[in-house]
């Protein structure tokens, strides 16, 4: 598989490529962890969205790609209550749409809880999603395996412990 590795100069020409086509306002952004959390970010502060909410889901490890994978049931170790959702307009943010269970696992949660989501990433894999619909917003169509700036492996090295104050 084709690896992209994207700079910080690349995740701002993609947001200014997805900011144009979100049809708002809307009344909260819901950041789906880890990925999410950069581009909800910025997206947030763009649109000047106040109402920040965070969703972390996790999926069941599988050895393989079976349909016994495909059919496990998520936890949500993080979820606002269904009173944050109810009657706003929702706009759910992640990095990437492969499969796109867990974006729709969280655009589903918030329709139960009567809200209104749209679901915006930075890049859509058509070929790896299992869902006919794709996101309602995307800056890039992709089959490549992206690594984003955030999730290059930093380290420690050249990092020195703080010294105590005082």
């Amino acid at each position: 598989m084709r690896r992209e590795i994207l700079s910080w100069g690349d995740v701002e020409a993609l947001i200014d490529h997805l900011l144009p086509q979100l049809r708002g306002p809307f009344d909260a952004l819901l950041m789906i962890t880890r990925g999410g959390i950069v581009p909800g970010g910025m997206i947030a502060e763009a649109l000047d969205i106040k109402y920040i909410l965070t969703a972390a889901v996790r999926f069941p490890e599988a050895q393989d790609l079976s349909r016994v994978k495909l059919f496990t049931w998520p936890t949500f170790l993080q979820f606002p209550e269904d009173e944050l959702l109810r009657g706003r307009r929702v706009l759910i943010v992640d990095d990437v749409w492969a499969s796109g269970r867990t974006i729709n696992t969280v655009r589903s949660r918030v329709e139960a809880a009567g809200g209104y989501p749209e679901t915006a990433v930075l890049h859509y894999k058509p070929r790896e999603s299992l869902f006919r619909h794709g996101p309602t917003y995307y800056a890039a169509v992709t089959d490549a395996y992206i690594i984003y700036p955030w999730e290059l492996r930093r380290g420690t090295e050249g990092v020195r412990p703080m010294e105590p104050l005082g």
